[in-house]
């Protein structure tokens, strides 16, 4: 069962996410990977096939650097379904322009067809996985829409089976959007002091919070560094408050 663990706030990411995909290691995994907002490169992924600790030295052997800051990010370990526990394959995954990157638990079961509509128009895949049409499809609906909230809406109200999705953006720093469809893993918000958390479970979570609340099956949380709003896939709100 994969891991997803997502910061926001005004903490360095990069070891929060660490610490969490260790804390995630028990459900088991065959790759690894992160993505950093910062301001050198706008989003930066490192990614790796294998144990966690692969993830780590690749990190560290470029050395401590303006690159690897950024005060948001999401983290994410994959057991292989579509496509072999490569590099290539690992999440997180991009649009063709870079500007989103997703994270995701499940299986879309209408990616075939996803991706096919999406290479006629010109999207190019850089991997075998079904979690790669999630990018490309909310990259797509930002045509219709300029609002990455309404995209990633409207991107879930297309996908099939049930999954879990995160998505970060750098045209939004700082926010992280969170998409239970159907009777996926779970999905669960932290709460801190000026800082938000998202993970697919609770021991990622609780050496930073214990404050928390769950997303329900068709339900979004559009989470910032101070709060979280929840819809529904209609678009209306939903009121929720943590425990």
């Amino acid at each position: 069962m994969c891991g997803i663990i997502g910061y926001t706030g005004s903490r360095q990411a990069m070891s929060i996410l660490l610490k969490g995909l260790e804390n995630l290691e028990y459900r088991g995994y065959d790759s690894a990977g992160l993505s950093i907002l910062n301001d050198v490169e706008g989003i930066r992924t490192f990614r790796s096939a294998g144990k966690l600790e692969n993830l780590k030295n690749l990190i560290s052997a470029e050395g401590e650097n303006a690159s690897q800051e950024g005060s948001s990010g999401v983290g994410h370990t994959r057991w292989a379904t579509h496509g072999a526990p490569t590099e290539q394959n690992a999440h997180p995954h991009s649009d063709c322009t870079g500007d989103l990157i997703v994270v995701h638990n499940g299986i879309v079961e209408n990616f075939s067809e996803i991706k096919e509509a999406l290479e006629k128009s010109g999207h190019v895949f850089t991997s075998e996985t079904d979690s790669e049409t999630i990018p490309h499809l909310i990259e797509s609906l930002l045509l219709e829409t300029k609002s990455i909230d309404e995209a990633v809406r409207n991107a879930a109200l297309r996908i099939r089976g049930a999954n879990a999705i995160v998505v970060i953006s750098k045209s939004e720093p700082g926010k992280i959007l969170a998409v239970r469809i159907g009777n996926a893993g779970g999905i669960t918000i932290g709460y801190g002091e000026g800082e938000m958390y998202v993970a697919s479970d609770l021991p990622a979570l609780i050496e930073h919070t214990t404050n928390i609340a769950h997303l329900n099956g068709d339900e979004i949380a559009i989470i910032d560094k101070n709060t979280a709003t929840f819809t529904d896939l209609s678009g209306k709100l939903i009121p929720k408050t943590p425990t």
